[in-house]
């Protein structure tokens, strides 16, 4: 059975989480709600896109997804509802679609045409028209019965790394720093599997920090169990389970893993240099 998800820039202090959900209670008390996030940075499509991206996927088929990230209404933006991976994804058009979902053709995608007549007045969007648009679609109801398929949604592109082939270089940069203080970058497995198995040995840069190892999890970092603590703070290289090069500090926290040792924050550059 499908489920809905919430994922806003809301926080828990105020009241909008709690009116989203008791909107969503009050068309039908059994309703499973899942709160994906709350947390996000004001406004921070990227962090959406990456927490939204890595969550999803393990909803079941046909779960709606509410995103109220960067929601607040205006009547020159669209809202959208598009159907991806088997997944409804309800929005603002403000780009969340196309970075969360760069790699992946949308099936549908529909401009939400609840609440757009001319003297209609939208106070909050969450409960006025995402939450509507979502009980719809949770009760088997066709989405072109509260939109009109459209074909060009708000771009934003998904920063991407690149090659340099003179230096013989993969470029990539931090797009996400998680609970932990890991720094996550935009330098896939598959994109460097691709260079490194013609080059072979390699060297991952960032700062004033180089390490030549990318280990396979975060607890290979120790070599001796029995003498784990010592291992804490010692920084290492991972793919994570997004499949996305991460540089890590052992038993890290937000105050100090990585990103705060290094003082590496979003936007900051990591190389991997090829020998």
């Amino acid at each position: 059975m499908s489920v809905i998800t919430l994922t806003s820039d809301y926080g828990l202090v105020d009241h909008r989480v709690a009116s989203m959900k008791g909107k969503i209670l009050s068309w039908s008390e059994e309703v499973k709600v899942i709160d994906i996030t709350h947390n996000i940075t004001s406004y921070n499509l990227l962090q959406t896109a990456y927490i939204v991206r890595n969550a999803y996927k393990f909803f079941p088929e046909g779960s709606v997804h509410i995103i109220a990230v960067d929601s607040f209404y205006h009547k020159s933006r669209k809202n959208i509802l598009a159907k991806i991976d088997g997944h409804y994804f309800i929005s603002a058009d403000n780009g969340i679609t196309n970075l969360m979902f760069f790699d992946i053709k949308p099936e549908a995608i529909y401009e939400i045409t609840l609440n757009n007549r001319f003297d209609d007045k939208v106070i909050f969007p969450a409960t006025e028209i995402f939450v509507p648009a979502a009980m719809h679609l949770y009760k088997g109801g066709l989405p072109e019965v509260i939109g009109r398929k459209i074909k060009t949604i708000k771009d934003v592109s998904f920063p991407r790394a690149i090659y340099n082939e003179n230096e013989k270089m993969i470029i990539g940069e931090v797009m996400y720093i998680d609970n932990f203080g890991n720094v996550v970058s935009n330098i896939s497995r598959k994109f460097f599997e691709k260079y490194a198995s013609i080059a072979g040995n390699f060297t991952v840069k960032f700062r004033n920090i180089v390490l030549s190892k990318i280990l396979d999890q975060y607890t290979d970092v120790v070599t001796d169990w029995e003498r784990e603590q010592e291992f804490h703070g010692k920084s290492s290289v991972i793919f994570n389970d997004a499949d996305l090069l991460e540089i890590t500090i052992y038993k890290g926290s937000v105050l100090n893993g990585a990103s705060s040792l290094f003082g590496m924050s979003t936007g900051e550059k990591i190389y991997v240099e090829f020998e």
